[in-house]
């Protein structure tokens, strides 16, 4: 997840919502001033600027849901399959213009390749919980995950 906000941070638009906080705290002229250094030092290109984040993102927040499943009726959803349904949904949604951003298959495949990664690197021993039933510090942090994808949103 850091990696995914220092890209944010140094390569993505201005009016990405965490750039907008990070101009209040230290300024537009030390912001663009950072930036522009970061850029020189270590460019990145496109894949890493534009898909990279999100699969991060995916791969950390499939890791995190892992041991949940919400439970609808009597439909038992595996949170495993949340971040994925997720992206592709998002990427849908910019498809046809619902929300900003611009549609794109190499962030569903990056996704797609870290979510592979992610719901394949360990084995959940412990019975699944439902993440809406009593809150513990895993549910906490796990739907927390989810609302730091806010912080991505682009203001026009």
């Amino acid at each position: 997840m850091l990696i995914s906000l220092f890209i944010y941070l140094f390569y993505r638009t201005d009016r990405t919502f965490v750039n907008e906080i990070a101009i209040r705290l230290i300024s537009f002229q030390k912001y663009k001033m950072l930036k522009a250094r970061v850029g020189r030092l270590l460019p990145l290109n496109s894949l890493a600027i534009y898909s990279l984040p999100e699969g991060l993102w995916v791969f950390c927040i499939t890791l995190t849901s892992k041991t949940f499943y919400v439970k609808l009726n009597k439909w038992r959803l595996n949170c495993v399959f949340i971040p994925l349904i997720f992206c592709v949904s998002l990427e849908i949604l910019q498809l046809w213009h619902i929300t900003n951003g611009r549609f794109d298959f190499m962030d569903i495949a990056v996704s797609l390749v870290f979510w592979i990664i992610a719901s394949n690197i360990l084995t959940e021993k412990d019975e699944k919980q439902n993440i809406f039933a009593r809150p513990n510090s895993n549910s906490i942090i796990c739907l927390a995950s989810y609302c730091i994808v806010y912080l991505a949103h682009v203001f026009k």
